[in-house]
């Protein structure tokens, strides 16, 4: 932030980063989940609550998907607000 580099290219790195964890996660939840289905040794629904806690951890990484896009959509307009900063700096 204090270098000014928050709506930049080199953003869309961290936010990869982020989402790549996320679904990873989430796909681990999800395989506990078909790990500890077939036996009786775990109750029903326990595997019901852990498939709830992979749905909302890839609910998480739906967010941070949206986010991505408006970083993308603020990253444009920063490079639009330069270019037109530079056009008025000429004029004046």
């Amino acid at each position: 932030v204090r270098r000014g580099t928050v709506f930049s290219h080199g953003a869309f790195r961290y936010v990869h980063t982020v989402i790549g964890a996320v679904t990873a996660a989430a796909l681990l939840v999800f395989t506990l989940g078909v790990v500890l289905a077939p036996g009786e040794a775990v109750a029903p629904g326990v595997v019901l609550l852990i498939g709830g806690v992979g749905v909302a951890v890839l609910g998480v990484a739906l967010i941070v998907l949206v986010l991505r896009m408006l970083l993308a959509q603020a990253v444009d307009r920063d490079a639009e607000a330069a270019r037109m900063r530079a056009e008025l700096a000429e004029v004046i």
